[in-house]
C-alpha cells in the first residue's frame, strides 16, 4: 500500500521575519509556536529553516516591525502591517 505525502508547504509553519523597534532581528512563526531574537538577517534565516524543516518557501521578509511575544499569538498582524493573509497563504501553497 502506497502512503501518500502532504506536500512540504502543508506541514511547515509560516516564518516571519523582520526587525524589532530596537533593530534586532525577529524570527517568529505565524501563530507564536516558535521564535527567537538574532544579531543578524542570516541567523535569524538559518534558526527558521532549521525549526521549519528547511522550506525556504514559507519564510516571509518583511520591512515592517515585528516584535517577538512568546507567551501569546505572535504580534504580527497582516491587516495591521498592510500584509495580506491571502498572499501569505499562497506564499506557502
Amino acid at each position: 500500500m502506497k502512503t501518500i505525502e502532504e506536500p512540504p508547504s502543508c506541514t511547515s509553519n509560516i516564518v516571519i521575519i523582520g526587525r524589532n523597534s530596537r533593530g534586532n532581528w525577529v524570527a517568529q512563526e505565524q501563530n507564536g509556536l516558535f521564535g527567537g531574537l538574532f544579531v543578524n538577517r542570516a541567523q535569524a534565516m538559518k534558526y527558521a529553516l532549521f525549526e521549519n524543516g528547511h522550506h525556504p518557501e514559507t519564510i516571509v521578509l518583511t520591512n515592517n516591525i515585528v516584535e517577538l511575544d512568546m507567551h501569546r499569538k505572535a504580534s504580527f498582524l497582516p491587516e495591521a502591517t498592510g500584509i495580506d493573509e491571502t498572499s501569505l497563504r499562497s506564499r506557502a501553497a
